[in-house]
């Protein structure tokens, strides 16, 4: 049915991502800061991992999480970032349907197997200060690797349906997005054909992979923070409350941003800020993470001094 309406209608193979205006003076600026985000990124990230795998004292199941993410958090930013950065400098805003496609599957990917990934470790800190005495034998080397397994194979593998539905549409004009990336509701938009159907499945496919792992870390951090208010160590208390701060900042940087853009009514106030919000999120939330867990993490600090 999709392609019977479709049949008769131009179809587009490019789209062009409007990113922050067109104002040639502010393209050289935005380069420059975008650029600095990057690498700075990059090099924080990177860092990180390369810590915790030289370091034998941050070879726990806390610090391996952490790992992960560092890597997420990399490929995060090098999906969106490259792309913008080569059009501040030559100006070409120009994107095939092909490579929006694969920048979607990827962005996307790398959000869900975040959700997942959060939620493992708010349970990990959930078993540390819950559950300190089963907490060893719970988290033991193998269920942590399965546990890191699960994260990123659901993650691509959803979104490999997600855009497959999406390739199935053909796209007509017109071929402006008001983004600085490709992302599912603006792209989808621009399909010839009904994409009732699609929408529907790629809203049940993304609750499934959101709600839950929402839950479980909400879940987590309550049962946490409860048990650290029913500490009658002042000491044991700040210990616990010091691992997991950054990860309450981070868990609420990532949700919240996901509820403002995702989430909530769209509104005419929040629709002027959403390039913000997934400003945020997209770019910001990954420079900050490796300097959020360093600055909050003695141990991690301790590794940086040697």
């Amino acid at each position: 049915m999709a392609n019977g309406e479709c049949r008769n209608k131009t179809v587009i193979t490019t789209f062009l991502l409007l990113e922050f205006g067109n104002i040639p003076e502010m393209q050289s600026f935005l380069f420059l800061l975008f650029l600095v985000i990057y690498i700075v990124t990059v090099i924080g990230n990177i860092l990180i991992f390369v810590l915790v795998v030289a370091d034998r004292h941050l070879h726990k199941p806390m610090y391996f999480f952490l790992c992960n993410l560092s890597c997420l958090e990399t490929c995060y930013s090098s999906t969106i970032l490259p792309r913008m950065l080569s059009s501040f400098l030559t100006g070409d805003k120009s994107i095939s349907i092909g490579s929006c496609i694969t920048q979607i599957y990827f962005f996307g990917s790398l959000a869900v197997t975040e959700s997942f990934l959060l939620s493992v470790m708010s349970y990990d800190r959930y078993l540390a200060v819950c559950k300190p005495f089963h907490y060893r034998a719970a988290m033991n080397s193998r269920y942590c690797l399965q546990l890191v397994a699960w994260s990123w194979m659901n993650g691509f593998l959803v979104m490999a349906i997600s855009c497959f539905l999406i390739s199935q549409h053909s796209f007509c004009g017109p071929k402006i997005i008001d983004h600085f990336f490709c992302d599912f509701t603006p792209v989808i938009k621009l399909s010839c054909c009904d994409t009732s159907l699609t929408e529907m499945l790629v809203f049940i496919l993304s609750s499934v992979c959101a709600l839950p792992p929402f839950l479980l870390t909400l879940v987590s951090y309550m049962c946490v923070i409860t048990t650290v208010l029913r500490m009658s160590s002042t000491t044991g208390m700040q210990k616990a409350l010091s691992t997991c701060f950054s990860h309450l900042i981070v868990n609420t940087v990532f949700y919240g941003s996901l509820i403002m853009v995702y989430v909530l009514p769209k509104t005419k106030t929040l629709r002027a800020l959403n390039k913000v919000f997934l400003v945020f999120y997209t770019v910001v939330a990954p420079l900050l993470n490796p300097f959020i867990y360093s600055l909050r993490n003695r141990e991690v600090k301790d590794a940086l001094s040697k």
